[in-house]
């Protein structure tokens, strides 16, 4: 990814999150170091918000194990929010936030209780949504209006 980046002179590219190898949707990057930390550290408790897709569907017991908390090896952990989004066929979608960025955490979640990801997909960190419009391989940079926004959203949330 980092090669598709324009150059930069007097700074480096540095990466909010990472996706696992199976996982699409938004990356961020940004050469602003208190912006990539406010992005990322846990005690700033920013949103991760994902599209997962299932086979099948889930119980009423299963949504409140995920949202109420399932042990991991590093802990427990719990999605803020879980939505229905529906499908079509043996495919199920759901909408899911969590404030953690443990490594593969939402695809463990629901192994802990006995359901495989056949899809996962990040569609918004923090106050960044990707946009409907970006196709996969495709990046989009923001202007200054855009940018000064993000981290006025962002100083206010830490205050």
């Amino acid at each position: 990814m980092f090669d598709k980046l324009p150059h930069l002179r007097s700074s480096k590219w540095i990466a909010v999150g990472r996706l696992d190898f199976n996982t699409s949707g938004l990356l961020i990057f940004t050469s602003d170091g208190v912006l990539a930390n406010r992005l990322m550290h846990p005690r700033f408790e920013m949103e991760r918000e994902y599209a997962v897709r299932i086979l099948g569907e889930l119980t009423e017991e299963q949504m409140k194990q995920l949202t109420t908390g399932v042990p991991l090896d590093d802990g427990q952990a719990a999605f803020t929010y879980l939505a229905d989004e529906g499908g079509e066929g043996a495919n199920h979608w759901y909408r899911v936030i969590l404030k953690e960025g443990k490594n593969r955490e939402v695809r463990r979640m629901f192994e802990a209780i006995g359901i495989t990801v056949s899809r996962l997909m990040r569609v918004r960190f923090g106050p960044i949504n990707l946009p409907p419009r970006l196709k996969r391989g495709q990046w989009l940079e923001l202007d200054e209006k855009e940018t000064r926004r993000l981290l006025a959203l962002i100083k206010r949330d830490v205050m």
